[in-house]
């Protein structure tokens, strides 16, 4: 069963732990974090700061768990003006089984249920046709090129989003 939890204090371990993990794997597809945000202190100082975000509910940063164990992540960032900025991270061990559009069309209906947003936006890099595949299938639209972490990318956009259970 796939839950997601609002990021807590208390996740930093696994978080950390689920990070150093998939490094390589995410540095395939998306920029990589850099060195400094793997070692404790880096991750503590950054852990802290998105903390702070979320209780200013400018960010809802949220982890994946999968039978308890921590999976992915999945984040609204830039919260405003109902709308704000998708992202995830889903690990090795838990791709290619559906978890990320689970996870996807989980969020999309917590962003409206909890968070009172009513549209998402969402980029990928070009070299990532999985995440592309993710965002079509919860109703996201392709809307125009960009950059991701100086990458080539896509921008998408879903509107109208609801609370409904059945709704991608």
């Amino acid at each position: 069963m796939l839950t997601l939890e609002r990021l807590r204090a208390d996740h930093a371990d696994a978080l950390l732990a689920f990070e150093r993990e998939n490094r390589a794997y995410f540095a395939r597809t998306v920029p990589d974090r850099g060195d400094a945000y793997f070692t404790p202190a880096g991750f503590a100082e950054r852990h802290r700061a998105l903390l702070a975000e979320q209780h200013a509910r400018v960010c809802h940063f949220h982890v994946l768990l999968e039978d308890e164990a921590l999976v992915g992540r999945v984040n609204l960032m830039d919260a405003a003006d109902g709308s704000a900025e998708l992202g995830y991270r889903i690990g090795e061990r838990a791709s290619g089984r559906g978890v990320a559009t689970a996870a996807v069309a989980q969020m999309c209906r917590l962003a409206a249920a909890e968070y009172g947003l009513t549209s998402l936006t969402a980029r990928t890099t070009l070299d990532n046709p999985a995440s592309m595949k993710v965002l079509t299938r919860n109703g996201f639209t392709r809307v125009e090129n960009t950059t991701v972490g100086g990458r080539p990318g896509i921008r998408y956009v879903r509107e109208h989003l609801t609370a409904a259970p059945g709704n991608p």
